[in-house]
């Protein structure tokens, strides 16, 4: 068994909620076992305050995080390429090595429409789905 992180991007469209949440889960869950990076394919200014917030509330910090392009990533390799929504996973370009693809479908929690709290409900049960997933992936 290798001592190197497993290199894992998360891509989404666009690298806001999703995609920012599970890579702090991922940095948080993985525990120095991995070394994640997320993107999108139209990237947003910022990350969603909503994923902040829901995140704040595991203890694990997103705010300091910055969308970025997939295609700033281009030359990087990576173990596994996850896909969070169905619109990154027809974009998604094809990055070089032996990587695994791998989709995620989940509802886009910024799409929710509604009061602040039916908002942040949608990101918080995001953010448990993608929970489940990494455990599942990490084995944990």
């Amino acid at each position: 068994m290798s001592d190197q992180p497993v290199r894992i991007l998360v891509l989404c469209t666009g690298n806001s909620a999703r995609s920012q949440m599970a890579e702090g889960l991922f940095r948080e869950l993985g525990k120095g076992r991995v070394a994640v990076q997320s993107a999108g394919t139209e990237p947003a200014a910022h990350v969603n305050p909503f994923a902040v917030q829901a995140m704040t509330e595991r203890g694990i910090a997103i705010g300091a995080q910055q969308p970025k392009h997939v295609d700033s990533l281009l030359d990087q390799q990576f173990d596994s390429v996850i896909t969070v929504c169905d619109r990154a996973r027809g974009a998604c370009p094809i990055f070089p090595g032996n990587v695994e693809r791998i989709h995620w479908d989940f509802a886009d929690p910024a799409a929710v429409s509604g009061s602040d709290a039916a908002k942040l409900a949608a990101f918080r049960a995001t953010r448990d789905g993608l929970e489940q997933r990494i455990r599942a992936f990490l084995a944990l």
